[in-house]
């Protein structure tokens, strides 16, 4: 079986020690290595509270060596489905709302220019309470 680096494929746990992973890939003889740094989208301490021998994970390729030595990731994996899972148009808010065909069409832009104001000001909200500042501390010297 050829891997090509950047597929995702199905995995088996075999082994666990204190510096990653060693996964099965698809009940076939061929094992690779997820780094501890490679496990989780979170920071990583104990690999024993991530994965456990004989977990069934998805992982992604990353590379693998002229001597058969072959890397895999399931953060990046998590990555991918964040990513994907983020990008839906079904998941906006305003994709999902109802279809109002019985508005004319001077309430639809009064009911479009509300919901951006809306929307506006919530960025805004957001947006500022995020900045730091320095009011108020300056000192003069």
């Amino acid at each position: 079986m050829q891997l090509e680096v950047g597929s995702i494929l199905e995995g088996k746990v075999t082994g666990i020690t204190n510096f990653g992973a060693f996964v099965q890939i698809n009940d076939s003889k061929i094992t690779g290595l997820v780094h501890i740094s490679e496990v989780s989208l979170d920071y990583v301490k104990d690999i024993n509270e991530h994965l456990k021998v004989n977990d069934s994970v998805k992982v992604k390729v990353v590379s693998v060596a002229p001597g058969g030595k072959i890397s895999l990731s399931i953060k990046k994996v998590q990555e991918e489905e964040r990513a994907l899972k983020a990008s839906r148009p079904a998941d906006v808010e305003m994709f999902t709302k109802p279809a109002t065909t019985d508005l004319s069409f001077e309430d639809k832009i009064n009911r479009f220019k509300s919901d951006s104001d809306e929307r506006l000001q919530t960025l805004k909200r957001n947006f500022e309470s995020k900045r730091g500042s320095y009011g108020g501390r300056r000192q003069s010297y």
